[in-house]
């Protein structure tokens, strides 16, 4: 999975649920975004992370910056663009654009970290670490 790059687009509108009182996406929505768009890159390679966690691989954020551009809104349909950017034996990290209209209105980046079911550093499975 991880030697080619992989991106994916995952398609969201705000929810006003989402919003804070001035009718912005709050902040921490986007970190929910960033997860789904994660899922969803998994699911086109053909996994889910239930196929993982059942395998006893389990992904935790062990570091996440964001960077807010402009402010999304109630109803605007956003786009997440998801790049797997490199893998190593232990860690995933990806790189997130949040597009509307074309415009890109948050950038982030992640590095998730492989642990077993003892919650201690493992090494991933082959498929997703790119040394199949």
């Amino acid at each position: 999975m991880a030697n080619d790059m992989q991106t994916g687009e995952v398609k969201i509108r705000v929810r006003y649920a989402e919003t804070d009182r001035m009718g912005l996406l709050h902040h921490a929505n986007y970190l929910v975004y960033f997860e789904q768009a994660r899922t969803e890159l998994l699911r086109d390679a053909g996994k889910t992370y239930k196929d993982l966690e059942d395998a006893g691989f389990f992904l935790v954020v062990a570091k996440l910056e964001v960077r807010y551009r402009l402010p999304a809104h109630y109803d605007d349909v956003l786009t997440i663009r998801t790049t797997v950017t490199r893998a190593s034996p232990v860690r995933l990290e990806h790189r997130y654009e949040v597009v509307r209209d074309g415009a890109v209105i948050c950038e982030a980046t992640s590095t998730l970290a492989c642990v077993g079911r003892d919650g201690r550093l493992q090494a991933l499975p082959d498929w997703l670490s790119g040394s199949e």
